[in-house]
């Protein structure tokens, strides 16, 4: 069965070479979806939502550096938001696009708002997917605890069980075959077995951050401001520990237009395959001219 997507590969301003998965049709009449995943995740994680939006509209999920099928840096301190964020601007150079709806999860939210502060013109209206300008500093502890540092499992049935262990709460209907797949997105395969499909790297970087940072979690209240020049949807997991209720109730504070949709029986971070997110995307599109 061939793929439902094109491959793109394109290279970045410091020579590497990255990956996205190009859906749909070039000249389709909907304004194109660029959807940029979360710390350690890749486009992989938005195939169901991709091919749903793939039917009106060109849909474009890169591999951010280090993830994925894209080339690894040689140094930890490439890994950053404002790195990844250059890396989305030549991937929009490489696919001919010059304004795109964006999709973030959780660190691909994080470009999106450092992209409305530096480069706003490119954003025709951006959905952050459990991510604000603000961050509950429990669930950052969290993720912190296992990037990097993760034993890879022996089998693909061992995955989808310790992926089970570390998320069933969070995520407390999933199905043994949800599991699976999530196994199946999470890791690379090289022969026959589960891989690590990021550059470990990732994760010192990210504890590098946080020891710089020392225990003060930086806010991007400025960036987020400036996302108030379009439309903006704002998804959040029941059960998530990175968006809390009250951060969005503050995000919708400082920008009263704002959209918010809760993803029911989902932690950090939903996977946009829900129905109720799927409905809450489509009406917002719709409701936007989009």
């Amino acid at each position: 069965m061939p793929f439902p997507y094109r491959e793109l590969f394109y290279t970045s301003q410091d020579g590497l070479k990255l990956f996205a998965r190009d859906y749909g049709e070039r000249t389709a009449p909907g304004t194109p979806v660029i959807c940029l995943p979360g710390l350690t995740r890749n486009s992989k994680d938005f195939e169901p939502l991709a091919e749903h939006l793939s039917a009106q509209r060109r849909v474009i999920c890169p591999d951010l550096r280090g993830r994925g099928r894209s080339g690894y840096c040689d140094n930890w301190a490439d890994y950053t938001p404002a790195h990844e964020m250059m890396d989305t601007l030549d991937l929009m150079g490489a696919a001919g696009i010059g304004q795109a709806i964006f999709v973030g999860t959780s660190r691909g939210g994080l470009i999106i708002m450092a992209l409305a502060a530096f480069r706003p013109n490119v954003i025709k209206a951006a959905i952050l997917n459990d991510i604000g300008p603000e961050v509950e500093p429990k669930g950052i502890a969290r993720i912190a605890g296992y990037v990097g540092v993760m034993e890879t499992p022996a089998t693909w049935d061992e995955a989808a069980v310790k992926l089970r262990m570390m998320n069933e709460r969070e995520f407390p209907n999933l199905s043994a075959e949800e599991w699976r797949i999530f196994a199946r997105r999470t890791f690379a395969e090289e022969n026959g077995v589960p891989k690590m499909d990021y550059d470990s790297k990732i994760g010192t970087a990210m504890r590098k951050g946080m020891e710089a940072a020392k225990g003060e979690i930086p806010t991007l209240w400025p960036q987020f401001k400036s996302l108030s020049q379009m439309p903006l949807l704002a998804v959040r997991g029941e059960n998530s520990d990175i968006l809390t209720a009250e951060i969005v109730d503050r995000m919708k504070e400082v920008n009263p237009a704002m959209h918010s949709a809760i993803a029911k029986d989902r932690g950090h971070a939903p996977f946009l395959d829900e129905p109720e997110v799927i409905a809450a995307i489509d009406d917002f599109l719709a409701k936007n001219s989009l």
